[in-house]
């Protein structure tokens, strides 16, 4: 059974030198406050959020920029450790808030749907019993067998959409919407996700789009310098806004 429990997690890292106009170091989470302002101040990413979701749950992340959405996406799909309290997920993840996760702009896009199944701990078989309908799903065409940097922005997100979800992901985490293709795509894209959701799964989704939140999640998750302002199914949170 898919679920993910969050209780009182909380990110937070210390800054030992000046802020400066430099270029940012983008290992870094973003947002959240910062507690102390000498060089070595302590930035809280996140604290304290707690929240559960089960099968069949579409997480709305909502909040200002700064509020901590993306980093929390990024500590759900493991790639930050909490430092403070405790994260369990059962299920399979998957993440849609880097599009190049996985890609190589020098190949091709039949060989990055290779490379992001095997990042993925897919199986070649797994991956060749899905090549096509990958590909079909996608409608790149004969762009498929072209280097993924001949790319626009938006084909590279439509064949990055189309792996995430083309194996069922049990937990589908997603920053912002695909934002690509003409209507008909955006209509697909969103079956497909309404679909993995019917099918005992779990989405997690931040955006600053509160039309496509009430239409695609059930529960709304309200963060504000990274804090949890509010946890509420989606009606409760539509009524107020």
């Amino acid at each position: 059974m898919v679920a993910i429990e969050a209780n009182n997690v909380s990110l937070a890292y210390r800054v030992f030198t000046p802020l400066t106009l430099a270029p940012r170091d983008r290992r870094l989470p973003t947002g959240g406050r910062i507690e102390a302002h000498d060089r070595n101040s302590t930035v809280i990413a996140l604290d304290r959020v707690s929240f559960s979701l089960c099968a069949g749950d579409r997480l709305g992340i909502v909040g200002p920029n700064g509020a901590g959405k993306t980093t929390l996406l990024k500590v759900l799909y493991g790639i930050y450790q909490p430092t403070g309290g405790s994260l369990a997920i059962s299920g399979r993840a998957d993440a849609l808030f880097n599009i190049s996760l996985g890609f190589r702009p020098e190949a091709t896009g039949r060989r990055n749907i290779v490379l992001r199944g095997l990042i993925n701990g897919w199986t070649k078989q797994e991956i060749g019993r899905q090549l096509d309908s990958i590909i079909a799903f996608s409608e790149l065409g004969d762009f498929i067998d072209l280097p993924l940097k001949t790319y626009s922005s938006g084909m590279a997100a439509r064949l990055a959409f189309s792996v995430a979800t083309s194996l069922d992901p049990e937990i589908l985490l997603m920053d912002e919407w695909i934002g690509a293709g003409d209507p008909d795509f955006q209509e697909k894209a969103r079956q497909r996700m309404d679909d993995l959701a019917a099918r005992a799964g779990i989405i997690v989704l931040a955006s600053h789009n509160h039309g496509l939140i009430k239409r695609t999640c059930n529960k709304i998750l309200v963060l504000e310098q990274g804090r949890v302002k509010d946890f509420v199914p989606i009606e409760a949170w539509a009524a107020a806004a």
